[in-house]
């Protein structure tokens, strides 16, 4: 793995980083499993509403089956020199059901609203319970940036005469 010119970041930077991406990115892969037919991934269009992320699929897709026998999902932003990872369960809205605020958050942002379309629509809601993000080898340790559903904060940096501990992850 190239390392050169990466510069480990502090565990406040990498949050700030990871949720300007989840405002500002379109695109997420999204990785189920169903008990008998096994792994799914696929790219969905997203929307983060600041707590959680919203996707919309038919509700008749491999996701959407997916999703309703096995709510545990593992999302991932689609850049590998920069990576996000999000882990959590889904909870599934049919399109006559999403709360308005969602609905219309994603229908603003991709400019198309799938509760006007023929045929059932699925969204799809993640609450993180866990995030990871790295850049490269050198920010392996330290990678996860929230745990139990909490942003993990910075911790003040020792003083140059303290011993330094290292962070599990």
């Amino acid at each position: 793995m190239e390392t050169t010119g990466i510069v480990g970041r502090q565990t406040a930077e990498r949050v700030r980083d990871a949720l300007e991406r989840l405002v500002a990115e379109r695109d997420v892969w999204v990785s189920t499993a169903h008990p008998d037919h096994g792994p799914h991934q696929v790219p969905l269009w997203f929307l983060w509403d600041g707590r959680a992320v919203w996707m919309c699929t038919s509700a008749t897709s491999v996701t959407a089956r997916n999703v309703r026998k096995e709510p545990r999902v593992r999302l991932a932003l689609p850049d590998t020199l920069d990576v996000v990872l999000l882990q959590g369960e889904a909870e599934c809205f049919p399109d006559q059901e999403v709360p308005e605020g969602a609905a219309e958050a994603f229908a603003d942002k991709f400019g198309w609203d799938p509760r006007v379309e023929e045929g059932a629509f699925l969204y799809v809601r993640v609450l993180p319970r866990t995030v990871r993000a790295w850049r490269g080898e050198p920010e392996l340790r330290g990678r996860v940036i929230m745990r139990d559903g909490m942003w993990l904060e910075q911790r003040p940096s020792p003083s140059p005469s303290t011993p330094r501990r290292q962070a599990r992850t």
